[in-house]
């Protein structure tokens, strides 16, 4: 919906009932205020005001009056919603007590640098690869660690989600979402869906989306989809890898270089560059729970390895096989528990300074990085991503790059957040301390 005569006509003719206004907290969590639509043309005009001191990272109770402001483009049926209770969506932006946006809103984050991006002459686009587990509920209708069935990757006869994962996609694709491709992961209980590439803005605004579809959906089948990068231990965690490229208003793709090493441009290898280098200091970011860095280990094709390749799959970034317009970077350590705003700011801030700076990637590493000894990576000159969310902070804290990318507000507030995450969770005693440890001590 291109702008907001177009939103109400379809509102009218559709019978939607109800809309929600949704936007993101600091930690990637959906937040939601639902309008009749007799509200509808108001708040197109108006904004619709909250409190903005009840939102994780947001403001103080002085600074608290805040307005959403409702982007048409976003405007999306939901067409799970019943006749009669006919539901829309839109994504908002925020605005502050003075009518400024908001600077710890994330959607003005990635809005701001891909401003940057267009300035340089590029377009970034994005297409999420999500993974999840389905897990069952126990008896109270809580959520276990149990997967939901004992299948494998791209299982059929052992996956109980199939039938689950198309009524997803089949909303997903009723909402012009374009879904690439479904199917059972690695793990039990474990599901991928793929989205069609599109700008970062709009891949970003559907991914809240699609979590919520998952979520709703699942629960309909008594089961509870959940995106916690490493719920079930001694098993593979959940990825969100990213591929990602820059396009020219016209349609060229930038990354692409017919006469060009492995037929990539000088502007994709320096892109590259800026990734590995960068890559401790956004890595709180693009993995930002404590249970993410149970995922990052050596032995379940999670990267942990700071290294690109042309096929190895065990490299933190990785350049698939299609060329021309389907050139494209994928980035293997994001992971889908975080804001898909802030992850895909950070991506674009470190690419464009690569490119600014020319920063040269070394030579792609087609080992299983995995079976590489520590003096050879040493002599590959291949480091590790950090250990824990602990580390991660320490590297964000420190950097320039990551603060100017954020801003102020939405770098000094996830530092503090968590922080206090970390320091909490490390102060816990874990089951395997009271098995291990207790007896012999």
């Amino acid at each position: 919906m291109e702008d907001k005569s177009k939103v109400l006509k379809t509102a009218e003719t559709e019978k939607v009932k109800f809309v929600q206004m949704q936007f993101m907290d600091i930690l990637g969590t959906v937040k939601n205020v639902t309008i009749p639509v007799s509200r509808l043309e108001r708040a197109l005009e108006e904004g619709v005001f909250f409190d903005g001191s009840s939102i994780l990272g947001y403001a103080t109770i002085e600074e608290s009056d805040m307005r959403l402001m409702p982007d048409p483009k976003t405007f999306t049926i939901l067409p799970w919603t019943e006749e009669g209770l006919k539901t829309a969506r839109m994504v908002c932006d925020v605005y502050d007590h003075e009518n400024n946006r908001f600077e710890g809103d994330p959607r003005y984050a990635i809005q701001r640098i891909l401003g940057k991006a267009r300035e340089m002459g590029y377009i970034f686009n994005t297409a999420p690869e999500y993974e999840f587990f389905f897990l069952l509920l126990d008896e109270k209708g809580n959520p276990t660690n149990k997967p939901s069935d004992s299948g494998g990757y791209f299982d059929l006869m052992k996956d109980r989600g199939d039938e689950i994962r198309k009524e997803i996609v089949s909303h997903l694709n009723a909402m012009g979402f374009e879904v690439e491709a479904s199917h059972h992961e690695v793990a039990p209980g474990q599901h991928e869906i793929d989205l069609r590439y599109a700008d970062a803005l709009t891949s970003a605004d559907r991914v809240a989306m699609m979590k919520y579809v998952a979520k709703v959906i699942a629960y309909k089948h008594q089961l509870f989809a959940t995106f916690m990068p490493k719920p079930i231990y001694g098993v593979n965690g959940s990825g969100m890898h990213t591929h990602m490229s820059l396009i020219t208003p016209d349609g060229r793709n930038v990354f692409y270089d017919p006469n060009g090493k492995y037929q990539l441009s000088d502007l994709a290898l320096y892109f590259i560059g800026g990734l590995l280098k960068y890559a401790k200091e956004i890595c709180a970011i693009l993995a930002s729970s404590v249970n993410s860095y149970k995922r990052l280990v050596p032995g379940y094709e999670a990267p942990v390895y700071i290294s690109w390749a042309n096929r190895n799959r065990s490299a933190y970034i990785r350049v698939p096989s299609g060329r021309g317009m389907r050139t494209r970077i994928e980035l293997r350590s994001p992971d889908p528990a975080g804001n898909p705003y802030l992850q895909f700011t950070v991506m674009l801030a470190a690419g464009l300074k690569g490119i600014k700076d020319k920063i040269s990637p070394p030579d792609p590493v087609e080992k299983n990085i995995f079976r590489i000894n520590a003096e050879e990576k040493k002599a590959l000159g291949i480091e590790s991503l950090p250990r824990n969310l602990g580390e991660a902070l320490e590297y964000m804290e420190k950097s320039s790059l990551v603060k100017e990318a954020l801003g102020t507000h939405l770098f000094e507030h996830f530092l503090y957040i968590k922080g206090q995450e970390w320091d909490t969770y490390r102060a816990q005693v874990s089951d395997w301390e009271v098995k291990n440890l207790l007896p012999s001590l």
